[in-house]
This record gives C-alpha cells, sequence and structure tokens, in this order.
C-alpha cells in the first residue's frame, strides 16, 4: 500500500515525521522533565520514591490506556481516536504545570498518560495498515530511529528550559507538543475504515484475549517486552544517578544522557544494514548478549565515575533499541488482523514490563548503578533464554 497515495495533505514524509512524533510520546513525556526530577522532589519536599511516581504510575496507565485505545481505534478509526486522545493529553499537561501539590503532579500525569496512550498504539496500527513486508519493518526502523532522537535532544532541551523558566514550563511545553500532534491528526487521513460493529463494547475488547490465546503471538510479545526493563529502568534513574549519585549538574547530566541515547539512535539503522545479511532472530540473540556484557562491564569498571558508567551502559542502550524494530515487526507478524488491538498489547507489555523495572531501581536507590548493571544482565539472560526455549517449543507455530 502507498502512503504517498492515502496521505496527499501530509506527503510521504510528513506521514513518516507524523508516525515518528506519536512514536516518540512516551520518551517526550518523561526525559524532556528528567532534568527536572531533583529540583522537584526539593520544592515540593517529597522523597525521591514519591517523585519517581510521576514516572512509574504514568506508564502503568500508559499501559492500560494503551490497550483501550488499540481496540476502538479497530471500531472507530484511527483518526477519530486520535483527536480524542491526544486532548487529553494536552490537558493534562497544563494542569500538571498549574499543579500546587507532588500529588497534584501524579495525578495529572496519570491523565497525561491515559489521553497519550492513543499515540504509540495508534502510529504502530497506522504502519501495519500501510505497509507490507520488507518496507514495514524497514519503516518501523526509520520511525524507531526518528524517535530516539528524541530522549538525546529532550534533557537538553528541558535543562536549557530549566536556565529560564521553572519545571513547571517543561509541562507547558509538553502541551505544546499535543498542540502540534492535534494539528497532525485533523490533517491525518483515515488507514483504517471504522467496522461499524454493534457488538457489545466488552466483546470487542474480547478480541484481546483472542490475539493471547495465539501462542507465537503471546511468546513472543513477553519476550520482547521485557527488553523494556532495560531502557525504562535506565531512564528513570539516570537523572538522580549522575546529579546525585555523580554530582553532576543537571546540564551536564543531559549531556551524559544524550551520549548513552546516542545508541538508541544508532541502533535501528545498524539494524536496517544488518537485516539484508543476518537472520532476525540471530540479530536480536545477539542483543541480548551485547546487553549481558554491558552490565558486566559496569560492574568492573562503571561503579564509580560517570564516564565509565556512560560507556559501559552504552552496550545495553544500542542493544534494547536494536531489537525493538525486528522484535515488532515479528510480533505483528503473529495475526493477520486486529492491527490495533496487537498493537495495543505491544505497548501495554513494554510499558508494564518498563514498568517493574523502574520499581526495583527506585527500591534499589542506594546503589543505583548496581541496580541497572544487574537490570542489564538478568534480563539478557532471561530473555535470551526463554526465546530459545520459545522457537524450540513452539516450532512451526512462529511466523517468522
Amino acid at each position: 500500500m502507498n502512503s504517498g497515495n492515502m496521505q496527499s495533505r501530509l506527503g510521504d514524509k510528513g506521514f513518516i515525521i507524523f508516525l515518528a512524533l506519536l512514536s516518540a510520546f512516551v520518551p517526550l513525556s518523561t526525559d524532556l522533565y528528567l532534568p527536572a526530577l531533583p529540583d522537584m522532589t526539593t520544592f515540593f519536599n517529597v522523597s525521591e520514591f514519591t517523585m519517581n511516581l510521576t514516572l512509574i504510575l504514568f506508564f502503568i496507565f500508559y499501559s492500560v490506556a494503551t490497550i483501550i485505545w488499540g481496540p476502538l481505534s479497530d471500531r472507530y478509526g484511527r483518526r477519530p481516536m486520535l483527536l480524542v486522545g491526544l486532548t487529553i493529553y494536552m490537558i493534562g499537561s497544563i494542569l500538571c504545570g498549574i499543579a500546587n501539590s507532588a500529588w497534584e503532579i501524579i495525578f495529572f500525569r496519570i491523565l497525561q498518560a491515559i489521553g497519550g496512550g492513543v499515540a504509540t498504539t495508534v502510529a504502530t496500527a497506522v504502519i501495519k495498515d500501510v505497509f507490507q513486508g520488507r518496507k514495514q519493518e524497514t519503516t518501523l526502523a526509520i520511525v524507531q530511529s526518528m524517535v530516539v532522537i528524541s530522549p538525546a535532544v529532550a534533557p537538553v532541551l528541558g535543562s536549557l528550559l530549566l536556565t529560564f523558566i521553572s519545571w513547571r514550563g517543561i509541562f507547558f511545553a509538553q502541551a505544546l507538543l499535543g498542540v502540534i500532534c492535534i494539528g497532525g491528526a485533523i490533517i491525518f487521513q483515515e488507514t483504517h475504515q471504522p467496522t461499524h460493529d454493534k457488538s457489545n463494547i466488552f466483546r470487542i475488547f474480547g478480541r484481546l484475549a483472542v490475539l493471547l490465546e495465539n501462542p507465537g503471538f503471546t511468546a513472543l510479545l513477553l519476550n520482547f517486552s521485557a527488553v523494556s526493563i532495560i531502557s525504562l529502568s535506565f531512564i528513570s534513574s539516570s537523572s538522580y544517578i549522575f546529579q546525585n549519585e555523580f554530582h553532576l549538574s543537571s546540564q551536564v547530566f543531559s549531556y551524559f544522557f544524550s551520549f548513552n541515547a546516542l545508541g538508541m539512535l544508532i541502533a535501528p539503522l545498524l539494524y536496517i544494514k544488518v537485516s539484508k545479511y543476518v537472520d532476525r532472530f540471530k540479530f536480536i540473540y545477539g542483543c541480548y548478549i551485547i546487553s549481558i556484557i554491558g552490565g558486566v562491564l559496569i560492574i568492573l569498571f562503571g561503579l564509580h565515575d560517570p564516564y565509565l558508567f556512560a560507556i559501559t551502559e552504552f552496550p545495553a542502550t544500542l542493544a534494547s533499541s536494536g531489537s525493538r524494530p525486528p522484535a515488532t515487526y515479528l510480533v505483528l507478524k503473529q495475526q493477520e488482523n486486529d492491527n490495533g488491538a496487537a498493537s495495543s498489547l505491544y505497548s501495554a507489555g513494554g510499558t508494564i514490563m518498563g514498568s517493574l523495572g523502574m520499581v526495583f531501581v527506585s527500591v534499589c536507590a542506594k546503589f543505583p548503578v548496581l541496580a541497572i548493571a544487574l537490570v542489564d544482565i538478568v534480563v539478557g539472560v532471561v530473555c535470551l533464554i526463554t526465546l530459545i526455549w520459545s522457537m524450540k517449543a513452539l516450532k512451526g507455530k512462529i511466523k517468522v
């Protein structure tokens, strides 16, 4: 299917940029205000764990929201759901900016999460609607590579904003992001015709259960979702590690964070090149092994120095991002219909798993660097073993 014919208003490049912006909602909703987290903790006089709830609960409710938006977009269309969800996100962002307590911030971040959950789910479903085969996989990789520019740019932008305005301005910047995406959704032309299914709404969500009954889909969903533990554990703890543990300024922290985010940018582009010659599963196996090696290097060299920590964490960052394009393609390939529902489950799985990692590093606040190393190693080992086992146990049931 040709995106250019379907998106005459956005055009081919505008269509890809719009999809990338939607896919980047999670990093832009978190990384932009990461440099402000320590200041917000002090401003509201609360514990680090309490302020980290603005991240943890965001991801939990984001994952729940994605489960809802996907089936709804299958029934009512992608565009109407985008307009509703993005409007909720914009309102939540404004309310965060005028909040008067940490608990108000937490509540309004939940509102942001509910609205923002539409973005990633619909973006992935639209790619499946429009592209097929190799084109679908390369588009996923291109969008992913554009998406990870945001983790590199957002903390730097957030630190820059903090030199001129307070942390409140950062949430108003997120509201502006919502306005821009609403404008894109207005121009966007529908890629999925509504089903006009008159079934009970609970029956529509029952399609999620039907997908989970597919053993190949469920096995890959669980395995690939667990990789998010690596990236989200680092994202949620990075500001505290560099600013509190290594005593760096918010501005310097943003540079270190951007260095690791560079790995997220390089990896999908690397996959596009390598995928011509390397089997998808072998590439993913390699990513898991690289993550394990990175965790070991942190323990050996990176526990007490910010430069060595950034360098030794880089392999895990590279691996977690690099595995995502082939993983997304393989998960979606396990079913031919219900693109919105499948995208919902994949988005939700990643955020739920990632939230578990965020809770772990928050609990391990007294030794955060070691906690990151353990996450890289344990997740890499578990994912490697379970994927090998799944491929043998479900031979013939997993589409490759």
